[in-house]
């Protein structure tokens, strides 16, 4: 693997692990009351919704998961970026 290769997906599995911690925050934060009133709620909402946006548009537009207590294509989102930092791991 070329040093230019290992440097971009070195970056992209950084960037993976700080979504998936700004994740973990604003699933800790949905936890309380005011948590995505809070300025660190509404700074994780901003920062993780552009990314679980295009699978949340796809379970609506086929109507999946309607009804569920669940935030089911936040579920879906934190494995599929779980998913690809394996797979990219497993490239170096």
């Amino acid at each position: 693997m070329s040093g230019g290769m290992y440097i971009i997906i070195r970056c992209v599995l950084l960037f993976i692990d700080v979504v998936s911690i700004a994740m973990l925050g604003r699933a800790v934060l949905s936890w309380f009351t005011m948590g995505e009133q809070t300025k660190i709620g509404a700074f994780l909402y901003v920062v993780t919704e552009p990314i679980i946006l295009p699978i949340r548009n796809l379970c609506n537009r086929f109507g999946w998961f309607q009804g569920l207590p669940l935030d089911m294509p936040f579920l879906f989102t934190v494995v599929l970026l779980s998913f690809v930092g394996i797979f990219l791991q497993g490239m170096l």
